[in-house]
């Protein structure tokens, strides 16, 4: 599976499961947190879609509702998928920082 399969919600996704990476969360601590640690802000209708795409992907899971929210957790493929990623991202962002200081 690649990032690029979620399209426009790629960018999202990603943030999405680092924002799991840490445990179980609702969509309003999802949307939170992810502004807090990226200065990005997602809007329901973004949210809540790739949340759908991640999970009919099998890279997340609902947990039952406590109260009126729903919390998600990454599966275990999640966390593989997720690895992979940040793994080929600090590839990219080294190799583009060093480029960077290449040129100083």
């Amino acid at each position: 599976m690649n990032l690029s399969e979620f399209g426009r919600f790629a960018d999202p996704a990603l943030l999405i499961l680092i924002s799991l990476a840490d445990g179980a969360k609702h969509g309003y601590a999802m949307m939170e947190d992810i502004a807090q640690l990226s200065g990005i802000r997602l809007g329901p209708g973004t949210l809540y879609a790739a949340l759908s795409r991640l999970e009919e992907r099998a890279l997340i899971e609902a947990l039952p509702a406590e109260d009126r929210r729903r919390p998600y957790q990454l599966t275990s493929e999640g966390k593989v998928f997720l690895q992979e990623q940040l793994v080929r991202w600090h590839r990219l962002t080294g190799a583009g920082l060093e480029r960077l200081s290449a040129q100083s």
